[in-house]
């Protein structure tokens, strides 16, 4: 077999892997509630209870919290690739596929590349209930379609890698899903997410600030309140190009020892 016959093979082998795990999610709806029930429960439940306390009204609040939820939904929205690869070799489906004349690392490249259409629905779903409850963001669309892409490709689906990872160490799609709770909910509250870094301690400060969650956020709202690119969003580019760099190869190698 040639290079490009090896390549196409990959290719059409990775988007029916893709394919098949579009059709799992669609016919298991409760695969997203973290992308879309999730964002709506906490936009409403956060901006409504916090939104008078923290920046005197909701209106107010929207541009301190959209980001922050938008964040938050993006780590949830990732770590859905741990759990469905667990429950995958679990069930022992990754040994079937296995013994198929298929590329060896389609049925991992596929669930990854599935994951981008979680991520993208969580971007969508977070946008809109922020509109809905009167956010406005000082940029206009196309900076909007920015942030959401720089968030999904190259923040949301470089996690992804390391939620992967996770799962294919792991003993159980449970201990994934708790680990993973565990992670969102310490990356986001310690974080800028929903309240201003000045009104905490210096112990929190240094906390917050060693946090890379932060600094993505403070580029989220940089971006949707100038309308222009700055040095925080070439953080966050970095950060992500990153983490595929170091994280992929450890999940390649950990799935090709799993198979």
């Amino acid at each position: 077999m040639n290079v490009e016959t090896h390549h196409g093979n990959l290719i059409m082998n990775t988007a029916t892997m893709a394919y098949r795990n579009l059709l799992k999610t669609l016919h298991n709806p409760d695969q997203f509630m973290d992308v879309i029930i999730q964002p709506i429960m906490f936009m409403l439940m956060f901006g409504y209870l916090f939104g008078g306390a923290i920046s005197g009204n909701v209106k107010s609040y929207l541009p301190t919290i959209v980001p922050g939820i938008l964040i938050q939904t993006m780590l949830s929205a990732a770590s859905g690739s741990g759990s469905q690869i667990r429950e995958d070799l679990d069930s022992g489906v990754f040994d079937r596929f296995k013994s198929l004349p298929m590329a060896h690392i389609a049925p991992l490249a596929g669930q990854l590349f599935a994951d981008i259409l979680r991520l993208v629905i969580a971007t969508i779903t977070s946008l809109s209930v922020g509109y809905l409850m009167g956010w406005r963001p000082a940029a206009g669309i196309f900076w909007v379609v920015v942030v959401s892409g720089l968030l999904a490709i190259f923040s949301g689906w470089a996690i992804s890698w390391v939620f992967a990872l996770l799962g294919l160490l792991a003993k159980s799609a449970s201990a994934v899903q708790s680990f993973s709770l565990m992670i969102m909910l310490t990356l986001t509250f310690l974080s800028n997410a929903f309240i201003p870094v000045d009104t905490l301690s210096k112990t929190m400060k240094f906390i917050v600030y060693l946090n890379p969650i932060t600094y993505v956020i403070t580029a989220v709202r940089q971006i949707l309140s100038t309308g222009s690119w700055t040095n925080e969003a070439w953080l966050v580019l970095l950060f992500g190009i990153g983490i595929v760099i170091v994280f992929a190869p450890l999940t390649v190698f950990a799935y090709n020892h799993n198979n």
